[in-house]
């Protein structure tokens, strides 16, 4: 059975402890690199986060889409979409 994923209380109580400091200071410091992050794949750029890996923007052309329920084929307009690329070190930690 798959663990469940740590939640966000569960994160903010691990980073307070792993930094030695208050969950409050820690919850600050997630949310201000969710908005960072946010904010700067929004526009089109890219974020490194040093052992975890890239978060990018990509652009996906206009393309043909078919719907699986009714077999339809249609245009699916140009849009963007978000791509995480995991980090070597990261990799290589979880295979070990």
């Amino acid at each position: 059975m798959t663990p469940k994923p740590m939640t966000k209380t569960q994160l903010v109580a691990a980073l307070a402890e792993e930094m030695g400091s208050e969950k409050k200071t820690a919850a600050a410091a997630l949310d201000a690199i969710g908005a960072l992050v946010g904010r700067e794949v929004a526009a089109g750029g890219a974020v490194t986060l040093p052992g975890i890996g890239k978060i990018s923007c990509r652009a996906r052309p206009e393309r043909q889409v078919r719907n699986p329920a009714t077999g339809e084929t249609m245009t699916k307009p140009a849009d963007k979409a978000v791509k995480v690329t995991i980090a070597k070190a990261l990799k290589d930690s979880v295979n070990t």
